[in-house]
């Protein structure tokens, strides 16, 4: 399950050594990576690696943002446990499959010769290496201090940026297409995961002050707490 290729002749490596060194390059030397770490067929790598992300952004967010946590039970605790348990085997690898289908959709769609179905699933599943640092939110304390929410909201979209640079860069590689027709296939897909799962343009509402999605963020959600920081206190 946490296999990883090292290079193209095998070298693989196994274990939570080897999901670290995935991340690892994956932030350092994307393209190696996708080039050397995507094996046809082999998705299981990614289905773990998206569960290690999904567990340490909603980790992040819980414990930096009290009223991001469920409320489930009566026991706070017990109530955290379970909505971590839930993101982290549930929503994360079921939300990867699903935006998975639409991105495969789009590749048949959008690029003659490609690679296989597996390759795409698993470039998806990579490009959400910069989430893991995402969940950090601004904690009560420190709400309504100066430029700290800011600073918070300029971090995720950074983040939410870079996953989708990480996106283009693993379609184009695997799939052997030009930067510019990777980020045609991947604009919506990228959108979904990382403006919307992962919160990234209600941070760029927050932080540019203009309303982009028209429903407000639910109850809980960061960037909520960003919004709140901002005004003067009564």
């Amino acid at each position: 399950m946490t296999t990883w290729v090292e290079n193209p002749e095998g070298g693989r490596e196994r274990g939570p050594r080897g999901l670290v060194r995935a991340w690892l390059e994956l932030l350092t030397r994307p393209r190696r990576f996708f080039h050397n770490g995507i094996s046809p067929g082999d998705q299981s790598p990614g289905l773990s690696f998206v569960i290690v992300v999904s567990f340490c952004y909603t980790a992040t967010r819980f414990a930096t943002l009290p009223s991001a946590r469920p409320g489930f039970f009566a026991s706070e605790a017990a109530s955290v446990l379970v909505g971590l348990l839930l993101a982290t085997f549930i929503i994360g690898p079921v939300g990867l499959h699903l935006v998975a289908a639409l991105q495969v959709v789009l590749t048949i769609a959008l690029v003659r010769d490609r690679g296989g179905v597996s390759k795409t699933v698993q470039v998806l599943a990579y490009a959400t290496a910069p989430m893991a640092l995402a969940g950090v939110g601004v904690p009560p304390m420190l709400a309504g201090t100066p430029l700290v929410a800011e600073v918070v909201a300029a971090w995720r979209v950074g983040l939410a940026l870079w996953g989708c640079g990480l996106l283009v860069v693993g379609m184009a590689t695997v799939h052997n297409i030009s930067t510019p027709r990777a980020v045609v296939v991947v604009a919506i897909p990228a959108v979904i995961v990382f403006g919307y799962f992962f919160g990234g343009l209600y941070s760029l509402e927050a932080l540019v002050g203009v309303d982009i999605i028209s429903r407000s963020p639910p109850a809980g959600e960061m960037e909520t707490q960003l919004l709140a920081a901002r005004e003067p206190p009564v």
